[in-house]
């Protein structure tokens, strides 16, 4: 009897030690990541879905460590459709970026109102840095349709700034259509759970 009990709490102890391990992995790749973007507007506040969507959410971290988006502008806005930030310094320079990703537009995640979703060319798999943040219900731009646009995340603070955007006033610049008159700038973006991807994981596929 009392070799079964100390077999018994053996085992016991090394289940409960197994499950304080899983719960220690998973914090440190949490679903949820905040990230603070500064704008020449005021701060935007998201909130990125690692678990929908992780290709697409580590891809982003590692583009905000890197502080890629530092400098750059809101370069393309459409008053109710969408803000586009992220691939162009002032003066309308476009930024060298890492190679495209896979597209996760068949996450369920919805171009619903305030969610931030991935810009690419006519391409599926094009998607490098370039992000917009939707400003109005945009069904057209989920799975199926096009190949989808894939949503990673959501502001949770800061819709004032983004409407604030959306209303500069806007022109021409060069080969580009609805570019602000004034400079609207990407400041500092910080991320609070940083966590990059492995370099396989973000290849497109």
């Amino acid at each position: 009897m009392i070799r079964f009990l100390k077999i018994f709490l053996g085992t016991l102890l090394l289940s409960t030690a197994a499950q304080a391990d899983t719960g220690n992995k998973a914090a440190s790749t949490p679903d949820a990541v905040i990230v603070h973007m500064q704008t020449s507007k005021g701060e935007i506040v998201l909130e990125l879905d690692r678990r929908k969507a992780p290709v697409t959410v580590n891809n982003f971290v590692e583009y905000a460590n890197e502080g890629f988006y530092d400098g750059t502008i809101f370069h393309r806005v459409i008053p109710g459709f969408m803000i586009q930030g992220g691939g162009f310094k002032p003066g309308m320079v476009k930024k060298s970026t890492h190679a495209p990703i896979k597209n996760e537009s068949r996450n369920g995640l919805r171009n619903t109102v305030g969610t931030i979703a991935m810009a690419r060319t006519s391409l599926v798999d094009s998607a490098t840095a370039q992000f917009f943040i939707n400003t109005n219900n945009n069904t057209g731009l989920n799975y199926p349709s096009q190949g989808g646009y894939c949503v990673f995340g959501k502001v949770i603070k800061g819709m004032d700034v983004v409407k604030a955007i959306e209303n500069t006033p806007r022109g021409e610049r060069g080969m580009y259509g609805d570019v602000p008159e004034e400079d609207i700038i990407i400041e500092k973006v910080t991320v609070e759970q940083p966590a990059p991807a492995p370099a396989a994981d973000k290849a497109a596929k």
